[in-house]
């Protein structure tokens, strides 16, 4: 069946929208964090079990491949096809906690950290913490058994499974957590589970094979299948269970598990030990194995150096001798007696070993929080420090742990043999499990031959020379398939093999993932980096960015813009393209494109909250932007010069669109709208109910300067100057009134900057890559500040937290600007008196605020006004970006889904933005305020001023 085929008898069970045919979206789809690349003859993106069987189906009759994935933050290429991707996205986010915390069911589309987020108030936790655990999904977390940091092995997946949910290659679905699903599947599906049980039977009789097995489930170990569940269970249907986890996609699709939770102690401490060399770092981590630690993470001279310059580290790091390790200690507790007797009990193991420093620990958040932001800022350290053009090898091996000191120096003595002098090496030393890192580039001549050279040495040297695993917790994938039979030997190989003939007879689910016959698989379909831009040249495609972007379910992620950026530099680098190649180009030039990488692209910056390599993204898009609409500066420019009538003209629009409201009503109005948008090419704005009356701007002319109190200058932002109150909602208010009455109760007199209807911060323009005036418009509100604080001697009040952010890089350093949130925090809710809602309260808080670090002072205000404070899960950006929500409203639309479900019980919401008040209204169900207006809803002079 030809893809053509295949897609359209899919578009009989699957909304067409959902099944992605274009070159450029399957690329971009198709990248995952490994340095592998495939381009899938198709994506499909089903949303329940129903299209999900659509998809198994159609795939197996027409013979085609499939390849199931959540986040794809994988490493070792088992997320990558040029199949079919089945990505599980958008509805597969369901998660219910079960028995008050005891177990959680979730689905793949999960994301680890919002499991850990429902636990929380429990005290409990999932068992696996990997460090992308902020942006990998339960799907990917259960079909790599990952693990991490405080996880070893007894609180891995597989250990923790309470049951899972998994459709096979037959369609057929198996709920081990129903007792009449597994009634029927023992009866449907007999040969299967007599098949497991017998190669379970013939595990346990074959001593050797046993003992092998034993041995190496001691140690962490993701390489080849859980061949442990052959011994440790001898019931099929068990057996199949565990056998799913670590299975990589090639024996079915998890749809959904239940993990047993794990306690989640509320006392944590950390000790940042520095040892002579990494032999002492071993003899003390053996020390360690009986004492009662959570982790001991290990770091090498090599790895301390590479983020020994970076912010925020300790300064002890650049004073380390040249052969120093670091072990990183961990030791939590239900209560503060306990912390300090297991403190006592790992110094009392550490007796008689030398350290280069006394050995200290700390209960403080932010030391602590420090100690652990050095081991997690290693690998970021290395991506960001590469050559131009490489990409990042990360690989994870296990070694028995009486065996580490030498299998460590086996290991380094590897990388000088092979020219890797500049590898780091790290990791979860109390399971022996060590992650080693390198820049590698596979462009240059030679570079793959000196790759595949040290992968075989270390894989000799690891697993037969050490009995150690190949792959402790990233999985097999494609980089590791071809030394399974190295690892396992013959006789276990081959018994994987039959695992897998069983469930896969086609050999469809995942091909060459897990087991692959050819063994140079890890040397095949290298992922090129070519040098494109150095906004973004330093991307290492993990993926991390991806949970918080807004247009992740609707077009792109940051990661895959960053994808078709580099093909589109690669292509037009090329002096002789051929025929495909010049048809990649020109898809590249269809509208199609910029509507993928710019026009959806919110440009909030959130990606650069989570990036490890600090990329921001939105920065390269304004930056094609910029060179897209060169031709529009002298618009640009007459529209700076005249921004006040500009405004004018917006608030006259308002006035005529509440005239049309009041005569059309809200239906015909936003039908008419509709229509008008998409007949102007998306070129004029759409309206919503939630659009909001015009301001009353003549409020600023009204302001008293009285002379004796504390003063502070006001700036009301573009958007609050021209949108006022929402009109459905008798208690909203336009933002300068609430402003201005706040802050005199707070007793402030407020100085206005001179022409307030003529200034702007420049975002209006930058937002729009028209750089060179939003820089003119910042410098004149620069110096009207200067005026209007007297050389800064006054604070400056932004009313919306978005404007703030974008004047930083303008400002004299004379000027001290606060966000609305700032303010209120420091400098009003000691000078109110406050009697608290008794009401719920929705809380967004903007991209702006976040990457100002401004969450936790905007929770705490909140928390200081209402009494309930409900913050959604899932929701970062609400991509309404300035005007985006007018004129491309599906990504506002897409960014805020599953908003309203979550806030259904609160009275309204609040955010800091005035623009984003007003998506968030339309998309919720209830109405949004700033957080200014909650304040002053709640508050009173001080008495004393009565």
């Amino acid at each position: 069946m030809t893809v053509d085929a295949l897609a359209e008898t899919l578009g009989q069970r699957i909304p067409a929208q959902r099944l992605v045919r274009d070159s450029l979206r399957r690329l971009a789809y198709g990248a995952d964090a490994s340095f592998y690349r495939l381009v899938p003859a198709l994506v499909v993106r089903p949303e329940n079990e129903v299209e999900l069987l659509a998809v198994i189906e159609e795939c197996r009759e027409g013979g085609w491949p499939m390849t199931f994935r959540a986040a794809g933050t994988s490493l070792s290429g088992q997320a990558v096809t040029d199949g079919v991707l089945v990505q599980l996205g958008r509805g597969w986010r369901d998660a219910e906690v079960l028995d008050g915390g005891a177990r959680i069911r979730l689905a793949p589309g999960v994301i680890g950290a919002r499991a850990n987020q429902l636990l929380a108030p429990l005290g409990r936790k999932i068992g696996p913490d990997p460090a992308s655990i902020n942006s990998c999904m339960i799907g990917g977390i259960a079909a790599n058994n990952a693990s991490g940091m405080c996880c070893g092995t007894a609180q891995n997946s597989y250990h923790t499974l309470a049951g899972l949910r998994v459709m096979l290659l037959d369609g057929s679905v198996l709920d081990t957590t129903d007792p009449q699903s597994v009634a029927e599947f023992r009866e449907s599906h007999a040969a299967l589970l007599d098949g497991l049980e017998r190669l379970a039977a013939n595990a346990r009789t074959d001593v050797e094979l046993a003992r092998r097995i034993r041995h190496k489930y001691r140690l962490k170990n993701t390489t080849g299948y859980a061949l442990n569940s052959l011994v440790d269970f001898r019931d099929g249907i068990d057996i199949l269970a565990h056998l799913m986890i670590g299975s990589e996609g090639t024996l079915g699709c998890i749809t959904s598990i239940t993990y047993h939770s794990v306690p989640e102690p509320p006392c944590k401490a950390a000790a940042l030990m520095f040892f002579p060399d990494l032999s002492s770092a071993c003899r003390a981590t053996m020390a360690l194995r009986s004492a009662p630690v959570a982790a001991v993470e290990m770091m090498d001279r090599a790895a301390l150096r590479s983020v020994e310059r970076s912010p925020g580290m300790p300064a002890r790091l650049r004073d380390l001798p040249p052969e120093a390790t670091a072990l990183l200690v961990d030791v939590r507790g239900e209560d503060a007696n306990v912390l300090d007797s297991s403190i006592d009990e790992v110094g009392r193991a550490l007796e008689g070993i030398t350290t280069l420093d006394p050995i200290t620990f700390t209960d403080c958040t932010e030391t602590y929080a420090m100690y652990w932001k050095v081991r997690k800022g290693l690998f970021p350290a290395v991506g960001a420090m590469r050559a131009l053009g490489t990409t990042v090898v990360i690989e994870d091996v296990a070694f028995p742990i009486e065996r580490l000191e030498e299998g460590v120096a086996a290991l380094t003595a590897a990388f000088h043999r092979h020219g890797y002098s500049d590898a780091i090496l790290f990791g979860h030393a109390l399971e022996g499990n060590l992650h080693f890192v390198f820049p590698q580039g596979f462009e240059q001549p030679g570079e793959i031959e000196r790759y595949q050279a040290l992968m075989d040495d270390v894989a000799r040297l690891v697993a037969v020379e050490f009995g150690g695993s190949l792959k402790a917790e990233h999985g097999t994938g494609r980089n590791m398939a071809p030394y399974v039979e190295l690892e396992w030997g013959s006789d276990a190989y081959e018994l994987m093999w039959q695992i897998k003939a069983l469930f896969d007879p086609l050999q469809l689910l995942n091909p060459e993932v897990m087991l692959s016959r050819n063994p140079t698989l890890h040397l095949e379909n290298l992922k090129p980096l070519p040098v494109v831009h150095e906004l973004v040249d330093r991307c290492i495609e993990c993926g991390f960015c991806e949970s918080v972007c807004p247009s992740r379910d609707l077009t792109l992620t940051p990661r895959q813009r960053i994808v078709l950026a580099r093909e589109r530099g690669r292509l037009e680098a090329l002096t002789a393209p051929d025929e495909s190649e010049q048809q990649w180009l020109a898809d590249f030039s269809r509208r199609e494109a910029d509507y993928l990488i710019d026009e959806t692209c919110a440009a909030d910056g959130m990606c650069s909250t989570r990036c490890p390599v600090d990329i921001n993204t939105g920065e390269l898009v304004l930056a094609l932007r910029q060179q897209r609409h060169l031709s529009k500066a002298p618009l640009a420019r007459r529209i700076g010069h005249h921004f006040s009538g500009t405004t004018r003209v917006a608030r006259t629009g308002l006035r005529l669109l509440s005239v049309g409201r009041r005569i059309l009503g809200d239906g015909a109005m936003e039908g008419a709208s509709r229509w008008m948008h998409r007949a102007s090419g998306d070129r004029l704005p759409q309206w919503s109910p939630a659009m909001p009356e015009a301001a009353p701007i003549r409020m600023l002319h009204k302001v008293r300067q009285e002379g004796y109190r504390d003063q502070v200058v006001y700036f009301p932002s573009c958007a609050t100057r021209v949108f006022g109150a929402d009109s459905r909602d008798a208690d909203s208010r336009a933002a300068m009134d609430i402003v201005l009455r706040l802050l005199d109760k707070a007793g402030y007199d407020v100085v206005i900057p001179e022409m307030p209807g003529h200034l702007c911060c420049g975002m209006a323009f930058s937002s729009k890559g028209m750089d060179n005036e939003a820089t003119h418009k910042a410098r004149e509100l620069n110096r009207e500040l200067l005026v209007a604080s007297q050389n800064g001697r006054l604070p400056i009040l932004f009313d919306t937290s978005p404007c703030s952010l974008q004047i930083l890089d303008h400002l004299d350093e004379r000027l001290e600007v606060r966000d609305p949130v700032a303010f209120a925090h420091d400098y009003l809710l000691n000078r109110l008196q406050l009697t608290p809602l008794n009401e719920s309260v929705a809380v967004h808080v903007t991209c702006s605020a976040h990457r100002k670090g401004l969450h936790d002072s905007f929770i705490a205000l909140a928390q200081a006004c209402a009494r309930e404070v409900v913050e959604p899960q899932g929701i970062s950006c609400c991509g309404f970006a300035g005007d985006k929500g007018f004129r491309v409203p599906e990504l506002n639309a897409s960014a805020l889904d599953g908003l309203a479900s979550q806030v259904s019980a609160c009275a309204f919401g609040v955010s800091n933005s005035r623009t984003c008040e007003i998506g968030l209204t339309q998309h919720s169900g209830i109405t949004y305020h700033s957080v200014l207006d909650l304040l002053d809803r709640v508050s009173q002079a001080p008495s004393s001023k009565l």
